[in-house]
C-alpha cells in the first residue's frame, strides 16, 4: 500500500473547522479519487449510520413567473421555457400534499416559490401552510428568495425548521449564472436565517458550464461560513432548453460523473456534520452513480415525481434502490437551532 505523505490529509478531516482556504480545497478536489472518496467516507461514519439516507419531498407552492435571471431555471420570467406561471397554493391544498409525502416515507417537506424575494402580504398564507405541515409531524423546509430580519423571524414562530437559499456557484463564476442578485444578498440572507434560529440549507448547483476551481469556490463559501449549512445540496444541472444554461449544458455536455462524485465527497469533508443531500439530477444517475455518492458521503435525496419543475425518480424506483444498496430511511430527527 502506498505511503506518500502527499495524499494523507495533515488534520483529522472529522472536526468541523471554517478556517479553509481556497486552496486547501483545491487539493482535496485534485487527490487521488480512492484516497478522497475513503476519506470522505471515514469522516461519514464519523457522524452518521452510511446505511441511513433522509428522504425529503419538495413541492412547489408557487411555480413560475420569477423576476431573478438565474441562468439555469425554468421558472425565470426572462426565458421561455413553456412554462405557465401560477399563483400561491392555499394551506389546504399544501397540507394534504404534505400528509401524501409523509405517508411515503419523507420525513421532510420543503416548499418552493418562485419568487425574487418574499412579501409581507403573502407570509400569512405560508405560515399557515408551515404550520399545518409542522402539525404533521414532519419537518419543514421552504424556500422563498431573500428573506428580512422581521420576515426570517415570523416564519420560525410559524413553526420553520429550515430555509433553503443556496449559494448556487463560486463567487468567481456567480456573475455567469444571475445578475439580479449579488453573492452578498444570499450571504445576508443565510445570516437572517441563523438570527432567527432556524435552520440553514445551502449547497449549489455543479455542472453549469463552471471549472473545478469554481466549484471549489463554492465549498470553500460554505465551509467558512459562520455556522455550516445544516443540510448541503449537491444539485447536477438539468439542462432546460430556452435556458441559457441549459442549451451551454445541451451543446457541450454533462458534468463527467466521477468529477461529481468528488464534488460530493469534498462537500463532505469540509463540511463533515452537514447533510449531504444529493439533489436535483438524480433521474439521470445510474445506480452506480449514486451508489459512489452515498459511499462518499450524500445522506439526503429529495423523494417524489418532480423537484419544482424538474424530473425526479418515482418512489418505486426509489424502494429499489435502498433495496439494492440495503439502506434504510434515516428516521426523523429534528435539530433545528432554538
Amino acid at each position: 500500500m502506498a505511503d506518500d505523505a502527499s495524499i494523507r490529509p495533515a488534520r483529522d478531516l472529522s472536526i468541523p473547522r471554517h478556517d479553509w482556504t481556497l486552496e486547501e480545497v483545491e487539493a482535496l478536489f485534485a487527490r487521488p479519487f480512492m484516497e478522497l472518496v475513503f476519506e470522505a467516507a471515514s469522516v461519514h461514519r464519523r457522524w452518521f449510520d452510511p446505511n441511513e439516507v433522509q428522504k425529503s419531498q419538495l413541492l412547489s407552492v408557487k411555480t413560475g413567473g420569477c423576476a431573478e435571471n438565474c441562468g439555469y431555471c425554468s421558472q425565470s420570467a426572462s426565458f421561455k421555457t413553456g412554462l405557465k406561471a401560477e399563483k400561491l397554493m392555499e394551506p389546504t391544498a399544501v397540507i394534504a400534499e404534505a400528509m401524501a409525502a409523509k405517508a411515503g416515507g419523507a420525513s421532510r417537506f420543503c416548499m418552493g416559490a418562485a419568487w425574487r424575494e418574499l412579501k409581507d402580504r403573502d407570509t400569512p398564507k405560508l405560515a399557515a401552510m408551515i404550520s399545518g405541515v409542522k402539525a404533521l409531524g414532519l419537518e419543514t423546509c421552504a424556500t422563498l428568495g431573500m428573506l428580512n430580519a422581521d420576515q426570517a423571524k415570523q416564519l420560525k414562530e410559524a413553526g420553520l425548521d429550515y430555509y433553503n437559499h443556496n449559494l448556487d456557484t463560486g463567487p468567481e463564476y456567480y456573475a455567469e449564472v444571475v445578475t439580479t442578485r449579488s453573492y452578498q444578498d444570499r450571504l445576508e440572507t443565510l445570516q437572517h436565517v441563523r438570527d432567527a434560529g432556524m435552520s440553514t440549507c445551502c449547497g449549489g448547483i455543479v455542472g453549469m458550464g463552471e471549472k473545478r476551481r469554481d466549484r471549489a469556490g463554492l465549498l470553500h463559501a460554505l465551509a467558512t461560513l459562520p455556522v455550516h449549512p445544516d443540510s448541503l445540496p449537491v444539485n447536477a444541472l438539468v439542462p432546460v432548453g430556452g435556458t441559457p444554461l441549459g442549451e451551454r449544458v445541451l451543446k457541450e455536455g454533462e458534468i463527467d460523473p466521477i468529477e461529481f462524485v468528488r464534488t460530493v465527497a469534498v462537500a463532505r469533508l469540509v463540511c463533515p456534520k452537514s447533510m449531504v443531500r444529493l439533489s436535483a439530477g438524480r433521474e439521470g444517475m445510474t445506480p452506480e452513480m449514486q451508489a459512489l455518492c452515498f459511499l462518499a458521503g450524500a445522506n439526503s435525496i429529495f423523494v417524489g415525481g418532480k423537484l419544482l419543475t424538474t424530473p425526479n425518480p418515482e418512489e418505486d424506483d426509489d424502494a429499489k434502490l435502498f433495496a439494492l444498496l440495503d439502506l434504510k430511511p434515516m428516521p426523523l430527527k429534528i435539530e433545528a437551532r432554538a
